[in-house]
């Protein structure tokens, strides 16, 4: 498994930027060449050949191969739920853990389906962060800690990272990570979730707007911990470790975007490794995808969360490699090019 650094403290992640791998250009662009050889029209793949092209550039390789994807998914309990923010009890958390881990769950039969070798995070059920209305969420040192159990997880020779969440409460954490991330107010940035009503939505956003007011002035990676939760911190190291090891990720959809978004405000280019699974159908993640400058793969309605939109998008993924690296070019094939 892999490791981030022992940094001091959350702001030294944006100065360890300038030192993780960057896109292969010359392997992207031998597949560039690549795809205007194949048996094919040229662009007639459409995004398929972006997405090879994508995928060759961080693996290093013109023809890329993906045998080996990892799927992680964190859950986490947040101390926000104490404003009546979700319709439903804490106690979910933890059973929808069980149900993953029985095999009982959406991304249980998504991952089966897409080739990607499922494991579930667990981050101290039995302790949720603080209510960010009445300080931070996370210390600095939990914060830290949470960033390392993700960069943990993640498997060094994985060539592809799928990763997705749980945490009831977790869709406040989003809009409020968006709101302080983008800018914008905290009504803009939130949604249902899991089933809160036009009242219920109401009450995130005034809630949310509290959080912001008492939490100004910190810098990027300070306002993870201030408004995040456990599994969104763990989604940020599992990102910078899959990043160390070049290892492409695929995100879910708006809880995992609004995660990493601080890593966006720190540095933009902590998240060239990162391609949006699905478009989520809550409302903020249209524009949360806009700011980060990333086009989902998939657009289908779905809000699940889980890391099923990012589990099905894994498939197209796999498909966009095996049209790139096993078509026959048109000298292979004895096919007269254009």
């Amino acid at each position: 498994m892999t490791s981030l650094p022992e940094f001091d403290d959350l702001d030294a992640i944006a100065r360890w930027a300038g030192e993780l791998p960057a896109f292969d250009e010359a392997a992207a662009q031998a597949a560039r060449a690549r795809q205007g050889e194949l048996t094919k029209p040229p662009g007639s793949l459409g995004r398929l050949e972006e997405i090879a092209v994508w995928i060759a550039g961080w693996q290093g390789e013109a023809k890329p191969a993906l045998d080996r994807a990892q799927a992680l998914v964190f859950a986490g309990n947040h101390g926000i739920c104490a404003q009546g923010v979700n319709p439903f009890p804490q106690e979910v958390t933890a059973q929808m853990v069980g149900n993953f881990e029985a095999g009982g769950a959406a991304i249980n039969q998504l991952c089966r389906v897409s080739g990607a070798e499922l494991s579930v995070v667990a981050l101290e059920l039995d302790r949720p962060t603080a209510d960010f209305t009445e300080g931070p969420a996370m210390s600095e040192a939990d914060c830290l800690a949470a960033m390392a159990r993700g960069a943990g997880a993640v498997d060094p020779d994985a060539q592809i990272l799928v990763l997705g969440e749980m945490g009831i409460g977790n869709s406040t954490i989003a809009a409020a990570l968006a709101a302080v991330s983008l800018g914008g107010a905290a009504e803009t940035w939130v949604g249902r979730g899991t089933g809160s009503d036009s009242a219920g939505i109401s009450l995130k956003a005034r809630v949310i707007e509290a959080g912001l007011a008492r939490h100004r002035g910190l810098s990027p990676m300070q306002r993870l911990a201030a408004l995040g939760g456990r599994e969104q911190a763990a989604l940020c190291g599992a990102v910078l470790a899959a990043r160390a090891a070049r290892i492409p990720v695929l995100l879910d959809g708006y809880i995992c975007s609004a995660a990493v978004a601080p890593l966006a405000a720190a540095d933009p280019a902590l998240l060239d490794h990162c391609m949006i699974g699905h478009a989520s159908a809550e409302p903020g993640h249209a524009r949360l995808c806009a700011a980060l400058e990333k086009q989902p793969i998939l657009d289908l309605g779905m809000a699940l969360g889980e890391g099923s939109g990012a589990a099905l998008a894994l498939s197209v993924v796999k498909g966009a490699v095996a049209c790139h690296s096993g078509m026959a070019t048109f000298a292979e094939a004895g096919v007269a090019g254009a």
